[in-house]
């Protein structure tokens, strides 16, 4: 092993650079006594991380210096952010407390940290500790929401620098980011932190294909810049003729999004034609702002035909997270579509500072409130639900993140604005949760309509209710905002609370003929005996008549005969620890001497070759799933306690079930070419062959049992030469959401 040496007074050299650097970033906003504070704060960080090293081997300083630097350099916070973003880990690693913070630097300092420092002890069967973090951390919130800001500059830095992390310890905190992070960054409008957060979560989750992508964007870098020039040059010269100053430029689009589009289209990175974005930022008064952007709009269609069904109009109507830009997509002098975006300054900086710079622009005299106040009063009632638990909340909260919006009209000519696939419903508690429980239909444009009738942009719509009405359980199935789904299931569990005391009385009555004592352990007992998990379930069934009271004598008699053993629950974070005091801690898959059952999950049927982990169940025992499976990043950052380290065993052959989609243009006898390939040249056993012939194109599933990831990729190069075949793809089986 190599020695680490480390140089005592160059890391003392560096350090000062950093912190000048930290200094030249937040000049601008610096006041007087401000220099001071931050100087105050560098010293205590300093002092009390001294001893402290990152994994890389580095001074822990390095880290807090530079999550202050992207807060001042890249979001454009102040100085109160700036000396909580260098104290951020303070209270959490170090001997330093809240109150200390609070003497030196004030309350508002304190109250910040705290919704920085992570929640300790112990989380309950149903909950996570991950998501019990992000809940208190967003509960701040309500008061300061430069809390969040400076978790997202922490992660942030954090996934910059996590190469030197143990291989599962950067799944899960990849996971983690895009599964929360980066959805959050898009909602508060920091776009470019989104990006480059989703792109540096792909470099770990999908690194092969990472790397694939990035090394065909350098490839191409020449040609598109060449491309981009003879875009621009004619557009940069009217612009100016038209007297409109103006900076245009070609902007390469992120590799996520990118792979994100090869997998929607199902197309390989040559057919991916719009790899970068022409951004027009205009120099505009704030009064002239919308009348420029037009003129420049009007002055690129009069170049460039514009595609009609691909102009989005954030001018006009502000996105919720205060994003302002007019998109369109022409066609280029090469015969290929080109996606334009335009906007000024300002928009431009609240489209890469979001949140931030719109608190500095809502000064401006003619602007008006964001969205981004109404998002927060949603996210404040979402946290006063006392009902919901944080994993449920998660849910909630990140389903309304990423959300596209849509504009609704009330009966009055007000505008709402929902998330995208809203229904009726969703626009009934939107306006006030009494009027959603009482809703029994709609009036849309003016025509009657369900309840789960989906709205479209720029519906009117009237709520018809009726005082004998109470939320449903299928209510649940098609209402989509955090609001709707909170409030149904918080009158839902109302209901079933006085459902399961009315189940209460009739057991009592039941018991007391039988001579059993109504005790909280003896309900227990029978509710055991009954195979439901709550006490509450077994009091409801019994109300319902789904469970016959006098069935209660077998368990009388099941006393009698058999020694009662209490119901053991499973509890998933013992049987990890159980897990890894075994002599190894990576599950080997295939091993016959392995001691701990496991199943191969059929969300993503992994097999061998493949890169995978260990999920452990409730009551399933461990899950193996492939890392890029559709549910892995879910059950990674909100059940990373859960997560065991696996690896195939080699020594094995055994057959594995995967799928395989096939297209092509159909042929005679193409179907036979590409069974007799399964069958007879690779000797591989098929359980199901799905085909699909529509006007001359041919689509194919068939599920085959195969050894490893090679064999697979063998014979998907085999099947790709068969003449007629035009793309082979491995699919996921069974997208289902994996329960936890």
């Amino acid at each position: 092993m190599t020695q680490l040496v480390i140089d005592l007074e160059a890391e003392k050299s560096e350090i000062l650079k950093r912190y000048r650097a930290l200094l030249r970033a937040c000049k601008e906003t610096l006041q007087k006594g401000d220099k001071k504070m931050i100087r105050r704060a560098f010293e205590l960080a300093l002092e009390s991380h001294q001893d402290m090293r990152r994994k890389s081997g580095e001074p822990y300083i390095y880290h807090p210096i530079a999550v202050a630097q992207i807060a001042a350099e890249e979001i454009g916070l102040g100085t109160t952010s700036i000396v909580c973003a260098l104290l951020h880990d303070v209270v959490e690693d170090t001997d330093i407390t809240l109150e200390d913070v609070e003497r030196e630097f004030g309350k508002k300092v304190a109250k910040i940290i705290d919704g920085l420092t992570k929640i300790s002890g112990v989380f309950d069967y149903n909950s996570s500790l991950q998501a019990e973090n992000f809940r208190k951390m967003l509960l701040t919130l309500a008061d300061d929401v430069r809390v969040i800001l400076i978790k997202l500059a922490d992660r942030l830095h954090n996934m910059r620098t996590m190469e030197f992390m143990p291989r599962e310890k950067q799944l899960k905190i990849a996971s983690e980011t895009v599964y929360l992070y980066a959805p959050l960054a898009h909602r508060l409008g920091l776009y470019a932190m989104k990006s480059e957060l989703e792109d540096l979560s792909m470099k770990y989750t999908e690194t092969a294909t990472y790397k694939y992508i990035a090394q065909r964007l350098n490839e191409k870098k020449t040609e598109r810049e060449k491309f981009i020039k003879e875009f621009i040059d004619p557009i940069q010269k009217i612009l100016d003729e038209q007297g409109l100053v103006a900076k245009v430029y070609g902007r390469p689009k992120s590799i996520n999004s990118i792979w994100n589009k090869m997998r929607k289209k199902n197309i390989p990175f040559e057919e991916v034609y719009d790899l970068f974005a022409i951004r027009i930022i205009l120099d505009s008064q704030i009064e002239q702002e919308k009348a420029d952007c037009w003129k420049a709009y009007s002055i690129v269609t009069d170049f460039y035909r514009p595609n009609p069904d691909r102009l989005r109009d954030w001018i006009s109507s502000p996105k919720f997270n205060g994003y302002e830009s007019l998109h369109t997509t022409v066609m280029g002098p090469k015969g290929q579509w080109v996606e334009v975006q335009i906007r000024t300054e300002r928009m431009n900086e609240i489209a890469e500072k979001g949140f931030a710079a719109h608190w500095k622009y809502k000064e401006a005299p003619n602007a008006e409130s964001s969205g981004l106040d109404q998002w927060l009063q949603k996210v404040r009632e979402l946290l006063n639900n006392p009902e919901s638990n944080a994993l449920d909340f998660l849910d909630d909260f990140k389903m309304n993140l990423f959300s596209d919006e849509i504009f609704i009209f009330t009966p009055k000519g007000a505008l709402m604005q929902l998330p995208a696939n809203a229904t009726a419903l969703d626009f009934a508690f939107e306006i006030h949760s009494d009027l959603g429980a009482k809703c029994i239909g709609a009036k849309v444009n003016h025509k009657l309509v369900p309840l789960s009738y989906q709205l479209q942009n720029g519906d009117q719509v009237e709520i018809i209710t009726s005082n004998k009405q109470t939320p449903k359980e299928d209510w649940l199935n098609f209402v989509i905002t955090a609001k709707a789904k909170s409030k149904i299931k918080s009158s839902l569990k109302d209901e079933k609370r006085r459902i399961a005391d009315e189940g209460r009385e009739i057991l009592d009555r039941k018991l007391k003929s039988l001579k059993i004592p109504s005790t909280i352990e003896n309900i227990n007992k029978i509710t055991h005996f009954f195979k439901l998990h709550a006490s509450q379930d077994f009091l409801y069934q019994i109300a319902k008549g789904g469970i016959d009271i006098g069935d209660l004598k077998n368990y009388v008699n099941y006393e009698k005969n058999a020694e009662y053993k209490p119901f053991e629950r499973t509890d998933p974070a013992e049987f990890v620890k159980k897990i890894k005091s075994e002599e190894v801690d990576t599950l080997l898959i295939g091993e016959d001497l392995q001691k701990i059952d496991y199943k191969l999950s059929t969300c993503c049927n992994p097999i061998p070759g493949d890169d995978v982990f260990g999920f452990v169940t409730v009551g399933e025992g461990i899950k193996i799933h492939r890392t890029n499976c559709p549910n892995a990043t879910k059950l990674m950052s909100n059940f990373g306690y859960r997560i065991v380290k696996a690896r195939w065993n080699s020594q094995k052959q055994l057959a594995f079930l995967t799928g395989l989609n096939i297209t092509g243009i159909d042929d005679v006898g193409l179907i036979n070419k590409i069974t007799t390939i399964i069958s007879n040249d690779f000797k591989v056993n098929m359980r199901s062959i799905t085909v699909d012939s529509h006007e001359g194109i041919f689509d194919g599933s068939i599920m085959v049992y195969v050894n490893d990831t090679h064999h697979l990729n063998n014979l998907i190069a085999k099947l790709k030469q068969v003449y007629g075949v035009t793309d082979v793809r491995r699919f996921d089986s069974d997208i289902t959401v994996e329960k936890a």
